[in-house]
Parts: C-alpha cells; sequence; structure tokens
C-alpha cells in the first residue's frame, strides 16, 4: 500500500465520502433554493440558470486536469486546498449580497468540488487491496447518491423555514470536518522522482473545449450561437486529443486510451449510462406535476424511488464485484437500467398509475447503483498505481459530461415538440409526447452502455 493508505485507510475513506456527499449535495439543494434567492436579490432567470450552470461547468473543466495533477504531486496535496477552498466559499455564499457575487462564487467553488472529486477514487484504491475495493467504492457511491437524493428533500426544507443562505451555511460544518480529517488523518503521499511535468497548456485547450461545449448544449436552442459553440469546443476537443499524442508528458495519455481497450471501453459505458439516468428526476418531476397532478411534496416522494434503490443498491454491488468479476456484474446492472427505460417509455401515459411508476423508477435506480460501483471498481482496476488519478478524473468527467447528454437531450427534445410553449392542459399531449421520445432516447444511451460493457470483457484487478 501507500504511505497515504498505510497511515489511516478508514479516515481516507471517511474523508472523501463527505466531500462525495457535499458536492452533489451542493447541486441539488441550491437548485431548489434558487426561486427563493432569485426573489431576495432580484435575479433574473438566466442569471438562476448560470448559478448552476457555472457550477457545473467548472467541475467538467477541471475534473481531468486535478485528476492528473494528483498523480504527478500526490492526491492529498490536491484534496486539500480543495477542501478548503469549497468549505470556505460555501460559507461565503450564505453571505453573499448580489447575484452575480454568488455567480463568481459559485464557478470557483466548483473548481474546489473539483479538485476534492477528481482524486477521491484514487485515494480509496491506494488505501485498500483490490480484494475489498469494492465495497469501499460502493460505499463512496452510495454518499454520492444520498447526497444528491438527499439535496432537493432537505434544501427545500431549510429554505422553506430559515432561507436560502441557511442551504449553504448548513453545509460549511461538513466541510470543515472534512478538511481537518483530511489534514490531520491523511499523510501525504511518498512520490518518487520523475520527470514527468504537468501539461498545462493541454490543461487550458481541454477546460475551453469542454466550456464551449457545455454552454453551447445549454443555449442549443440560440440559432445560431449554441450549435456553433458546440462545434467549436467539439472541433477544440479533437484538436486537444491530436496533440496529447505528440505531448511528452500529456494531460490524457491518449496511448492508455489505445492500448486499454477495457479502461477506454468502461469509461464510455459509464458516459452512456449516466446520459440516460441523470434525466429522468427531471422529466419525472414535471409528469408527475403536470399531468399527475401531484403536489411538489407527493411528487419528490416519488420521486425518492430512484436516487434510494441508487443508494442501496451501490454498497452490496460493491461487494458483490469482490466475488463476481466487476465489468460483468456491470453489464448486469446497465441491463436492469435499460429495462426500466424501455419499461417507462413504453406506459407512459396520462393515466399511468403511480404504483407502476415507482416501479419502474425502482427499477432504473436499481440497475443503475448495481452499474455504478463495479464500472468505477473495474476502472481503477484497469490502469497502473501511478495512473489512478487519471483514471479518477475519468470516471467524475463522465458522470459530469453525462449528465450535460442527458439535459441537452431534453432540451433538443423539448424544442422540437414543444418551442417556447409553456405546459398547460392544451399543450399536454406535446409535452407527453416529448416525454415519451426522451425516456427512447434514454433507454438507447443505456442500451449503448449496455452494449460498449458487454464488449469490453471480464479483467482482473491490478
Amino acid at each position: 500500500m501507500s504511505r497515504t493508505a498505510s497511515g489511516a485507510p478508514a479516515m481516507v475513506l471517511a474523508t472523501v465520502c463527505i466531500a462525495q456527499f457535499m458536492a452533489p449535495f451542493m447541486l441539488t439543494a441550491v437548485g431548489v433554493a434558487l426561486p427563493s434567492l432569485g426573489r431576495d436579490l432580484g435575479a433574473s432567470a438566466m442569471q438562476l440558470g448560470l448559478i448552476e450552470q457555472l457550477y457545473v461547468v467548472s467541475l467538467a473543466m477541471a475534473m481531468l486536469t486535478f485528476g492528473r495533477l494528483g498523480d504527478l504531486v500526490g492526491q492529498r496535496r490536491v484534496m486539500l486546498p480543495g477542501l478548503a477552498l469549497f468549505t470556505g466559499l460555501t460559507c461565503s455564499l450564505g453571505f453573499a449580497g448580489s447575484v452575480e457575487m454568488i455567480m463568481v462564487q459559485r464557478f470557483f467553488q466548483g473548481l474546489g468540488a473539483a479538485m476534492v472529486l477528481s482524486g477521491s477514487l484514487a485515494m480509496v484504491a491506494a488505501a485498500y487491496p483490490p480484494e475489498i475495493r469494492g465495497r469501499k467504492i460502493g460505499l463512496v457511491s452510495a454518499f454520492t447518491y444520498a447526497g444528491l437524493s438527499v439535496g432537493p428533500v432537505l434544501g427545500g426544507y431549510v429554505t422553506g423555514h430559515f432561507g436560502w443562505r441557511w442551504v449553504f451555511l448548513m453545509s460549511a460544518p461538513l466541510g470543515l470536518a472534512a478538511t481537518a480529517m483530511c489534514l490531520l488523518g491523511v499523510r501525504r503521499d511518498v512520490r518518487p522522482p520523475s520527470e514527468e511535468t504537468m501539461d498545462w497548456p493541454g490543461a487550458m485547450a481541454y477546460a475551453a473545449s469542454v466550456c464551449l461545449v457545455m454552454l453551447g448544449a445549454a443555449h442549443a436552442r440560440e440559432l445560431p450561437l449554441g450549435p456553433a459553440m458546440i462545434a467549436g469546443g467539439l472541433i477544440g476537443l479533437a484538436v486537444f486529443l491530436r496533440l496529447q499524442a505528440r505531448t511528452k508528458s500529456p494531460l490524457l495519455d491518449v496511448g492508455l486510451l489505445r492500448r486499454n481497450r477495457f479502461f477506454t471501453l468502461s469509461c464510455f459505458a459509464a458516459l452512456g449510462n449516466y446520459a440516460a439516468t441523470f434525466g429522468i428526476t427531471f422529466l419525472m418531476s414535471l409528469y408527475l406535476q403536470y399531468a399527475k397532478g401531484l403536489p411538489p411534496r407527493l411528487a419528490g416522494l416519488v420521486l425518492l424511488a430512484q436516487p434510494v434503490m441508487q443508494v442501496l443498491a451501490s454498497p452490496l454491488s460493491g461487494r458483490l464485484a469482490e466475488r463476481i468479476p466487476p465489468a460483468r456484474l456491470a453489464t448486469l446492472g446497465a441491463g436492469i437500467s435499460a429495462v426500466g427505460l424501455l419499461a417507462a417509455a413504453a406506459s407512459i401515459s396520462q393515466e399511468t398509475p403511480c404504483w407502476l411508476l415507482l416501479l419502474e423508477l425502482a427499477v432504473i435506480g436499481t440497475g443503475f447503483g448495481v452499474f455504478v460501483t463495479p464500472n468505477s471498481t473495474a476502472i481503477m482496476g484497469s490502469v497502473q498505481k501511478r495512473q489512478f488519478g487519471l483514471a479518477s478524473g475519468m470516471v467524475a468527467s463522465m458522470r459530469t459530461l453525462g449528465m450535460a447528454v442527458s439535459m441537452t437531450s431534453i432540451t433538443l427534445v423539448f424544442a422540437v415538440f414543444m418551442g417556447d410553449a409553456t405546459i398547460t392542459p392544451e399543450t399536454l399531449p406535446a409535452f407527453l409526447a416529448s416525454m415519451r421520445v426522451g425516456l427512447i432516447a434514454f433507454a438507447g444511451y443505456s442500451c449503448l452502455g449496455v452494449l460498449l460493457s458487454f464488449l469490453r470483457g471480464a479483467r482482473s484487478e491490478r
């Protein structure tokens, strides 16, 4: 084991679990608080959208960079300042006096989250041997989805009773605890001498390209700006990959993607499954409130079926991954999610009973929970120890990019079927048609994930 791992594996795991809870919690909990924040500070709809968008964009821009940096200087040296930055800005946001200040701070809060998340799995993978690594990664995954699922519920309650500022302020103690644990309980990495250097030009090119793609996707309906930004970002990523193949110490080892077919297909399987599942909550929330007429509180309870099953299935699948080849288990999980999505697409109508929706959401959540932990375990086990940070950053990048693909797909489907129309009883048939197409698209992403997961075969852990 590394010196980090030999110092206090349990402390490493606890620090990572808290961090993995906080970052997604700050995404979903703040989303619920935005209407109250907007009324208080006089923010426009575009500004409110940017508050969420800038956090996600900065995460996606920086994940790969900080994962690679952690491989070079040690994951703790990246995580500790990241925790300090994230916690400091989380507290500061609770006292912000203008929406412009919030937007700036949310961008840098996202950078802090990227510093924390990019190397989290690398630290856990280094702290535990392969024979028990799966269950530990499963626990980390459970905390991630707990943050996503608890965020809307707790964020809504706190906003309603204490105000939007307390959504930020109540999270600061968790950040302080994680920072203290990382400082006192996680030892420094001991890195052997290396001639490798950080590819900062590549990092800037990657960040700019991802930023263009994600901002363009969010504004895909604005012609020609949105599509032009997406095209520019994709061209930038192609140029980035070409240049990386010629760089002595690249940010992304393109040779690894070419040589390690298992690693590459595992990453793209993750992208497909995140794209398939992230937008479900958004679509179902609109459906339950507009088509079924449920109040927000009841709709939220129905929607909990998916993340709760993900939280329950992730640790269990982590233990199973120690007995069953992780790649095969991940393929099974992706298949279960695909079945749930196909069933939802086939059954969705205004008359669909809520018990059937609950069952379908539970199946989707179970399948994804069975997929994500073994898949992450397989990715970490397919590279050498010195590449753990890169692999961890790739896992986090696939998650963020998958989320972007999911939401962009919904935006495009609504644009085609509904245009600028709001959801009313008159436009409900168009909404249901667009929702059905969206679910079919998600099922397609999931089936693609199943295929990629199957094609990689099985591989033993390093």
